[in-house]
C-alpha cells in the first residue's frame, strides 16, 4: 500500500490534516516515486493533487539533513512560485526542513540565509536560475551540487517554447555540477504530447508518465450573441451579468482589452440594479500588488460573489479557492487552454465545473465547438516543437561564456554539444553561430580562449538577458502616488482621454514621455486600452474538426438557439460544396471578380501557403484565418495551383529576400536578429511558417468549387 511506503512523519502529517484517503495519481506517484529511481511526468486534472503527489514520496525519501539544497521546485510563474510556497511550506513544517523563494521579488535576508546554510527546498523561475548561472556562479555550485529532485511545475507552459528550450538547457548545466544525478518530476494537467515532456529529464527512456483519466462532470453551454463592433453587445453584457450576479465567476476573453471592458460594464450594469461591487480584472498589465490583492479576496472569502475578467495569468495553478462557474468569451486558442480554463472552476471538494461558451462571430462559434469537442475525445493539440532552436544556443553560448568568464573554444563548443536542448544541432552549425558571434563582437576570441565582447557585454549587463521572450516597452500608469499597471504607448493615450484599467476608469492627466508614465484620476466613462498581442497560432487539427462540424448532421444539446440557428445558417451555406474527403477537399467559392479559398488549416500552413501566393504573384487576401480571397478565375488559379509545391524547393532564395527587405519579420524570436542569415532563415522555417505541411496541404488539397 503506498500510505505505508511514506515515512512515519509523512504519515502522521497525513492523519493530522484528517485526508479520508489518497488520490488516484498520489498513490501512484507514490509507489513509483518510492520504489524506481525513474523520472516521471504526473499528469492529472486540476486541483486533483500532484504538488502532493510529488513532494510526499520526495519528503520520505530525501535525507534532508545532508549538505546543500536538496529540492529544487521551477514554477512558469513568480505568483505560482508565491502560492506554492506555503502549499509546501505546510507539508514542511513538522519536518524542520527550510523552504526557500528565489526570485526577484523574494526577500533578500532568506536568499542571503540560504547561502550561508544551503539546506531544503528552493522555489525559482527560470530566469532566476538564469541569472545565478551568468551572474554567481559559484553560488550554483554551493547550492545545487547535491540535488536530489527538481520538480516542475506547470510544464505543459514550457513545452514548444523558448522557455522550455532554455529550462532544458539550465537543467543540462545543472547535471554538471551535481555530484549524482538528480530525478526529474513534471507536473501537468494538459499534455498534448508526452514524448516532448521527456525530452526535459535529458533521458527519455528512463521517463515515464503517470496519466489520470478521470473527468470532472461538467456542465456547458454555448450562446451567440453577433457583435459587428469592436465592443460587445450589449445583450450579450447583460445575459453575462444574469450569469453571474450570484456565482464566483472567471470570466476568460481573449485579450485584455476585452477584460477591461467586461469588468468595467458588469460593475455598471450591476451598479444600476444594486447587485455586488465585486468586478476585477486580472492580467500582465495590472499592476502585481492588485493581482495579489484579488487572489487573497477570492481564496480568502468564502460568501461574497465576485467576477475575476482575466487572460492565462489565471490560467495555470494558482489557487484562488472556490470558483462556481468560467466563462470563456470567444474561442480558445487551443484544447490545451481550454482544459485549462475549465479546471478553474469546482476546485472544491465534488463540486461540478460549469462552463458558458460566448461567441461573437459564426467562425468564433464554431472554433469553439472544434475545441469543445476535440476536448470531449481527449484530442489535445500539441505546440509546435522546434529541433533546432539555433536562436536560444545564441543567449545560452553567451550565459555559458559569462559563467566561466571566459574559456577555451574547445571547451565550450563541448559544453554546447552535450547539452541535451541543443542534441539535434551539428557541431559545425555551432562553430559557424560562434564565429559569427565574434565577428560581430559579441564574443571575442583571444588566442584559444572566447571572451565576452564589446556588444555581449551591452546585452547581458541587463536584467532582461535572463529571460528569452521579448518584453513590452510600456508606460507605468500611475494615480495619486499609487501604481495601477503598465500600458504600451498608442495614438489612443492623449491627455483627456479615458481609459479602463484594473476594472476602473481614469481619465489621462499627464504623460511623462521621458520617464514613461501616465497620471490619471477616477472618472466615469472610458474605452479599454489597445494592446498589441502577437497572432494566435491555431493548431490544424482545429481547423479541421471545424470543417468536420460543417458537415456533420450532429445536433449538440448545449447550443442555445442562436447558436443553433448560427450553425445551421453556415450548415446551408457549404453546403453548396461537394465535399466527400474532409481530410482533403477543400471549398472554393466563385464570386464576382474573385475567389474564396477555404483552407482550413493550421495557422503556419496558412502562412506558408499565402507567402506561396505572393511568389507567385497571386493577389490574395486573409483577414480570418479560416479563408483567402483570390483575385483570379478558377481557370487561372487551378493553372498556379500545381505549380506552388514547387516553389518550395528554393524557398530559402525567397526567404533571404523577405528577410532583406523585412527584416522585422525575424522579431517573433528575441535572439533571432544575432544569427547569421542562413540560421535565420531556418529559424523561420521551424518557428513561424511550416512548408513541410504546407507541402503535404497542397498535394493531398482538391479544390471544390461552389455549384
Amino acid at each position: 500500500m503506498s500510505f505505508d511506503l511514506l515515512s512515519p512523519p509523512i504519515r502522521k502529517y497525513i492523519r493530522e490534516q484528517r485526508w479520508e484517503q489518497l488520490r488516484d495519481i498520489q498513490v501512484a506517484a507514490i509507489h513509483r516515486i518510492l520504489t524506481t529511481d525513474n523520472h516521471y511526468i504526473l499528469a492529472s486534472p486540476t486541483s486533483s493533487g500532484k504538488t502532493e503527489a510529488a513532494f510526499l514520496p520526495i519528503l520520505s525519501t530525501v535525507d534532508f539533513k545532508e549538505s546543500g539544497v536538496q529540492v529544487l521546485y521551477i514554477s512558469p510563474l513568480i505568483a505560482l512560485i508565491n502560492d506554492q510556497f506555503y502549499r509546501i511550506e505546510l507539508l514542511c513544517q513538522s519536518l524542520d526542513i527550510t523552504v526557500t523563494k528565489w526570485h526577484g521579488e523574494a526577500k533578500l535576508s532568506a536568499k542571503n540565509k540560504l547561502i550561508k546554510e544551503p539546506s531544503g527546498i528552493v522555489l525559482i523561475t527560470p530566469e532566476s536560475l538564469e541569472a545565478m548561472f551568468v551572474n554567481k556562479p559559484f553560488n550554483i555550485k554551493l547550492l545545487f551540487s547535491n540535488l536530489k529532485f527538481v520538480v516542475i511545475d506547470e510544464i505543459h507552459a514550457f513545452i514548444g517554447t523558448d522557455r522550455g528550450i532554455q529550462l532544458k538547457s539550465l537543467l543540462s548545466r545543472l547535471q554538471l555540477v551535481n555530484t549524482t544525478p538528480f530525478r526529474i518530476i513534471g507536473l501537468s494537467a494538459t499534455i498534448g504530447d508526452y514524448s516532448e515532456a521527456k525530452k526535459f529529464t535529458g533521458n527519455e527512456e528512463k521517463t515515464k508518465v503517470l496519466l489520470d483519466k478521470r473527468k470532472k462532470e461538467l456542465c456547458v453551454e454555448f450562446k451567440y450573441f453577433k457583435s459587428d463592433s469592436r465592443d460587445l453587445p450589449l445583450k450579450l453584457l447583460k445575459d453575462l451579468y444574469l450569469n453571474t450576479r450570484n456565482d464566483k465567476v472567471l470570466i476568460f476573453p481573449n485579450s485584455r482589452g476585452r477584460t477591461e471592458e467586461i469588468a468595467v460594464k458588469l460593475k455598471k450594469i450591476s451598479d444600476k440594479v444594486n447587485g455586488h461591487g465585486n468586478y476585477f480584472t486580472h492580467h500582465s498589465s495590472v499592476d502585481k500588488e492588485i493581482r495579489e490583492d484579488i487572489e487573497f479576496f477570492a481564496k480568502n472569502n468564502k460568501y461574497k460573489n465576485f467576477t475575476i475578467a482575466c487572460t492565462s495569468t489565471l490560467e495555470l495553478g494558482i489557487d484562488i479557492g472556490s470558483v462556481n462557474k468560467v466563462i470563456q468569451i470567444d474561442a480558445t486558442h487551443s484544447v490545451a487552454s481550454l482544459i485549462q480554463r475549465i479546471g478553474r472552476s469546482g476546485r472544491r471538494g465534488n463540486e461540478n465545473s460549469h462552463l458558458i461558451l460566448y461567441a461573437t462571430n459564426e467562425y468564433s462559434l464554431l472554433q469553439s465547438l472544434a475545441c469543445w469537442l476535440l476536448y470531449n475525445e481527449d484530442s489535445i493539440d500539441s505546440p509546435y516543437n522546434v529541433d533546432k532552436p539555433f536562436d536560444i544556443l545564441v543567449h545560452q553560448i553567451l550565459s555559458i561564456t559569462k559563467q566561466y568568464s571566459g574559456l577555451p573554444m574547445a571547451k565550450l563548443i563541448d559544453l554546447v554539444g552535450n547539452n541535451f536542448a541543443f542534441s539535434y544541432i551539428e557541431k559545425s552549425d555551432c562553430e559557424e553561430i560562434i564565429s559569427h558571434l565574434i565577428n560581430t563582437e559579441l564574443l571575442e576570441r583571444i588566442q584559444h580562449e572566447v571572451i565576452i565582447g564589446l556588444e555581449g557585454e551591452k546585452l547581458i549587463n541587463t536584467w532582461d538577458f535572463y529571460g528569452v521572450f521579448k518584453t513590452k516597452d510600456n508606460f507605468k500608469v500611475v494615480n495619486s502616488g499609487n501604481k495601477i499597471g503598465e500600458i504600451p504607448f498608442s495614438p489612443q493615450l492623449v491627455e483627456d482621454e479615458n481609459i479602463f484599467l484594473a476594472a476602473k476608469i481614469w481619465k489621462i492627466k499627464f504623460i511623462d514621455f521621458k520617464y514613461k508614465k501616465i497620471e490619471v484620476i477616477s472618472a466615469n466613462d472610458g474605452k479599454s486600452p489597445i494592446f498589441i498581442s502577437d497572432e494566435a497560432i491555431i493548431h490544424p487539427k482545429i481547423r479541421q474538426k471545424m470543417l468536420d462540424v460543417l458537415y456533420s448532421k450532429e445536433h449538440f444539446y448545449f447550443l442555445d438557439a442562436e447558436s443553433h440557428f448560427k450553425l445551421d445558417e453556415l450548415r446551408r451555406d457549404f453546403s453548396v460544396f461537394n465535399i466527400q474527403d474532409y481530410l482533403c477537399d477543400r471549398p472554393l467559392l466563385i464570386k464576382e471578380g474573385h475567389l474564396e479559398f477555404f483552407s482550413f488549416t493550421g495557422t503556419r500552413i496558412n502562412r506558408s501557403i499565402s507567402f506561396l501566393f505572393d511568389i507567385a504573384k497571386i493577389e490574395h487576401f486573409s483577414g480570418d484565418g479560416i479563408s483567402f480571397e483570390i483575385k483570379l478565375s478558377k481557370q487561372d488559379l487551378l493553372a498556379k495551383w500545381y505549380t506552388l509545391v514547387n516553389l518550395i524547393d528554393t524557398i530559402d532564395v525567397h526567404l533571404e529576400t523577405l528577410l532583406k527587405k523585412k527584416p522585422e519579420v525575424i522579431g517573433f524570436s528575441k535572439w533571432g536578429q544575432y544569427l547569421p542569415l542562413k540560421f535565420q532563415i531556418n529559424l523561420l522555417k521551424q518557428h513561424y511558417f511550416d512548408f513541410n505541411g504546407a507541402e503535404l496541404f497542397l498535394t493531398s488539397c482538391k479544390l471544390i468549387a461552389s455549384e
